[in-house]
């Protein structure tokens, strides 16, 4: 099953860089606490056949995250997965989760862009998000609707703020290709269903959280992003280990 989400930004794609960085890091604490959230492993540059990025390998805690059906059935241990870089891995062959995403400086009008084949794109559902919109996670203070940058003058984003824009405001736009594939047989449609709903609705509050944090990032150089992320990191780990579960809870369906 696959899905393919649109997320429109108010930022140029530097900006943006540094603003996903800085949210990644804000909202790793706010799932984070009483023996749960994230654990960051290794966050350091790599160079391979002459490609510079940075590699991440983080160990999600997730027990209190999913439905209870799923809780029912797992093994102790097995929802705790990891997340190297480029791919999620959990029950071996049996899950998978894949998430692709290009990052392009436009309005969410190209089609297609990870150019999938004829067959495979027909059976892909296109879902765009717009922040503006209220969500089932609603919080005023993370709200673009009400929002408004002190220090770029952007926001409040009206419903119509896509039509609104002006000619030299900067704008990209994140497509996101979320694959699942889980193959335990008789759960395999809810299952992959409810993952999909919850990818939408985390990259939803995500981007909502990354438009009105903009103040506090978008002075922030890649080396402050970097040192961030050193102290994040340890942080997490002290969290983890004390105090309650935080954050983003699933429902049953």
């Amino acid at each position: 099953m696959v899905l393919y989400i649109h997320f429109l930004s108010v930022c140029s794609l530097s900006q943006y860089q540094v603003g996903q960085l800085y949210s990644v890091a804000e909202a790793s604490k706010n799932e984070t606490g009483g023996g749960e959230g994230i654990e960051v492993l290794k966050n350091e540059p790599y160079e391979s056949d002459g490609e510079k990025g940075q590699y991440t390998h983080k160990i999600y805690h997730l027990k209190s995250k999913v439905p209870g059906f799923v809780k029912m059935i797992a093994p102790e241990g097995s929802l705790v997965f990891h997340e190297k870089a480029w791919n999620n891995e959990y029950m071996k062959d049996d899950f998978m989760i894949k998430i692709e995403t290009w990052h392009k400086p436009d309005m969410g009008t190209v089609e297609n862009v990870h150019e999938l084949d004829e067959q495979t794109w027909r059976t892909v559902e296109v879902v765009p998000i717009d922040i503006s919109n209220k969500e089932e996670d609603y919080k005023p203070e993370e709200d673009p609707a009400l929002f408004h940058s002190i220090k770029t003058g952007r926001g409040p984003l009206s419903p119509e703020w896509k039509n609104e824009l002006k000619t030299d405001c900067p704008c990209m736009c994140a497509y996101k290709l979320v694959t699942v594939k889980f193959k335990w047989w008789g759960l395999q449609t809810k299952v992959e269903n409810f993952i999909h709903k919850q990818e939408k609705r985390i990259f939803t509050n995500f981007h909502r959280q990354l438009f009105c944090w903009i103040d506090r990032w978008v002075s922030l150089t890649m080396e402050d992003i970097r040192r961030m992320e050193d102290e994040t990191q340890k942080e997490l780990e002290e969290m983890r280990q004390k105090g309650d579960v935080r954050g983003t809870s699933a429902t049953d369906e």
